[in-house]
């Protein structure tokens, strides 16, 4: 098994805790993006920086993903591909998609789409609070012990 990180939009604090975890586990962290990444020197972390575009980081992580890799990623479209290729992913935020739940996220997000693309202003995210760091860690430690060296 390896991780992949949408590192684009992925938070600095997010990297930090998947950062720890590979040096802990020994699994291979590979981030991807289309500008720089500061990553620790490490045998575990890697960089791939791909041109800049769109989905061309997304593209790239599909393309190398393996199934039974975890992936995280905010982005609700490539959460679904890597789902159907077999993989899992985690946002952010500590919430794993899966065959069960992706096709919901998938609606809400078309849905809120088209509200603002006919003005509705939808507002983002909140900004990431310590509970939510503090989940999403907790979910990676359970993903990575259920699904290390399967």
């Amino acid at each position: 098994m390896k991780i992949w990180v949408d590192a684009d939009a992925c938070p600095v604090v997010i990297k930090d805790i998947l950062f720890r975890a590979a040096e802990r586990t020994g699994i291979e962290l590979t981030l991807v993006a289309n500008r720089s990444v500061r990553i620790p020197s490490s045998p575990c972390i890697q960089f791939i920086r791909v041109p800049s575009g769109l989905d061309v980081a997304d593209n790239e992580i599909v393309k190398k993903l393996s199934a039974g890799d975890l992936v995280i990623t905010s982005d609700i479209p490539l959460a679904a591909e890597v789902v159907e290729k077999g993989g899992y992913a985690l946002n952010p935020r500590g919430e794993l998609y899966s065959e069960e739940n992706i096709k919901d996220r998938l609606s809400l997000r078309d849905f809120m789409d088209t509200l603002r693309a006919s003005g509705v202003d939808t507002g983002g995210p909140p900004a990431l609070s310590q509970s939510d760091r503090k989940y999403f860690a907790n979910q990676l430690d359970k993903f990575l012990t259920r699904h290390a060296g399967n």
